[in-house]
């Protein structure tokens, strides 16, 4: 079975009622980062704008951001902190065409069906009881084409580097070209490279759990020998290390963000300490993502959730869905985001050791 990536059918906008619309009002930012009274703020919805008697999308999308139109007439979605004085800001909270706006949530539905099937918005909020056979062969059909035609981004914990064959499924996948960009924290790095230096995550073997002498010093000792080095890259270089999850990325060339907390021991080299530096470089990522998969990260996950749309405008035009998906052995974690408005995701509650195996041989890399 092949994958078949759903068809996007813009409105028509030939109806009275669009176009019967006015167009967008907008007003200079007064400051930077400081968006005028009546802003829009944009969804991760698809949303057409009226511009000077035509309606046009905004081809990049977040949620929570504001939409600032350029004098060659481009739509950009800023988030306000990165507001510049004098942004001309599109001005509006209604999203049915009233003030010039109009938010397109059934792109991906048939208008000429009887009954509208599910579009790419999964079901939501379920349970370790919930079967999740046909969303793991959906996910393995869709892994294979988006290998080949589209941008995997994954999102992870540290739950990870404390596993040997999560480790290995997880290198698997990278190097077998699943893998176009990772965003995870301080902890993810810096056991996963405690496990390939030491073969131990937090001082405990990570295959037989057995607890190391003196291994609460383990993970201190990789980041005081990796910030001798100066980076990951050196210091994979300095000690020869070849296996694991970031050793993979560095080989293959994976872009890899590293967002910090306040809580980080070291930081490893690359960390990223400021949170809205942070962001920025996430959002880089996230914009080329067409496939996205978090798991084991409550805060990563709903930080990038509230960053990705629901679509993406490819080079050649062609609108088409954005997956998320949210793995987590907690079903409080998977339906947070969903809780928060980021209704484009399918949940699995799972145990991700076992979620990235399963994955990992479903797509025959392991």
């Amino acid at each position: 079975m092949s994958f078949e990536m759903p068809v996007y059918h813009h409105p028509d906008f030939s109806a009275e009622r669009f176009c019967n619309s006015p167009d967008i009002k907008c007003v200079p930012a007064e400051m930077d980062g400081v968006a005028p009274e009546y802003f829009h703020s944009t969804s991760m919805y698809p949303e057409y704008f009226k511009v000077n008697g035509k309606w046009r999308l905004a081809p990049e999308s977040r949620m929570d951001s504001c939409v600032v139109l350029r004098e060659d007439g481009r739509l950009d979605v800023v988030e306000a902190r990165n507001l510049k004085k004098g942004d001309q800001v599109v001005l509006g909270r209604t999203e049915n065409g009233e003030e010039g706006i109009y938010m397109h949530c059934t792109g991906f539905e048939n208008p000429d069906a009887d009954d509208l099937p599910d579009h790419f918005v999964f079901r939501q909020g379920r349970s370790r009881e919930t079967s999740y056979a046909r969303d793991y062969d959906k996910l393995f059909e869709l892994l294979r084409y988006e290998k080949e035609h589209g941008n995997i981004v994954w999102v992870m914990g540290p739950a990870f580097a404390f596993d040997a064959d999560a480790r290995r499924a997880m290198s698997a996948l990278i190097d077998n070209g699943y893998a176009h960009g990772l965003m995870a924290g301080n902890a993810l790095v810096t056991h996963d490279l405690e496990g390939a230096l030491l073969h131990t995550a937090l001082g405990q073997d990570i295959y037989t759990q057995k607890s190391q002498p003196n291994g609460h010093y383990n993970h201190l000792d990789v980041c005081n020998k990796a910030r001798r080095s100066g980076s990951i890259e050196q210091f994979i270089k300095d000690y020869d290390l070849h296996d694991g999850i970031i050793c993979s990325c560095v080989k293959n060339h994976v872009p890899i963000v590293l967002a910090g907390s306040i809580r980080d021991d070291g930081p490893i080299p690359g960390v990223i300490g400021d949170v809205y530096e942070a962001a920025n470089a996430m959002r880089e990522v996230v914009k080329h993502a067409t496939t996205v998969i978090c798991m084991a990260t409550m805060l990563h996950t709903i930080a990038t959730g509230n960053m990705t749309p629901s679509f993406r405008v490819t080079e050649d035009g062609t609108v088409r869905p954005v997956y998320l998906y949210t793995v987590d052995a907690d079903e409080f974690v998977v339906n947070k985001l969903l809780d928060r408005g980021s209704l484009s995701a399918t949940t699995v509650v799972t145990n991700v050791q076992d979620f990235i195996t399963l994955v990992g041989k479903g797509l025959g890399v392991i």
